[in-house]
């Protein structure tokens, strides 16, 4: 049996921390600007801390914490009500880059799970109005 890429990358404690760094660049770098300004129009980055975890654990084939909570897994209807742009879902790619790199996760696991995040990413994109979110934000 394969191993789960929860267990690949290190369990819970370690998604934890790959998340929690993760909003910190989200938080504080110039690529997370458009994606401060979502969240923060939303429920805030706390919130997003917390549901992002609940998802990628049951996402990576640890625990469904989102499922639980929720009752569904469906990354489309979660972000349906969101504007997402080309752009904005390349800053969630770069930030999450930064903090897989951070976090010293590498190989062709990780190659595997960032190909699966990028599909996913540009399937999120919508024509939603962007409330005010603009290239140059």
């Amino acid at each position: 049996m394969a191993q789960a890429m929860i267990d690949y990358i290190g369990g819970e404690d370690a998604l934890r921390k790959l998340v929690e760094d993760f909003y910190d660049i989200v938080e504080y770098s110039d690529d997370g600007v458009r994606l401060r300004t979502l969240h923060i129009r939303g429920h805030g980055l706390d919130h997003a801390r917390v549901e992002q975890f609940n998802f990628l654990s049951g996402f990576l084939g640890g625990r469904r914490y989102y499922e639980e909570k929720h009752g569904h897994m469906d990354v489309r209807l979660m972000h349906a009500h969101v504007p997402i742009s080309i752009d904005t879902a390349e800053d969630w790619l770069k930030c999450m880059d930064q903090a897989l790199a951070d976090n010293g996760l590498k190989g062709p696991e990780i190659d595997r799970l960032r190909a699966i995040l990028r599909r996913i990413c540009m399937m999120l994109v919508n024509d939603l109005t962007d409330w005010g979110v603009r290239a140059s934000a």
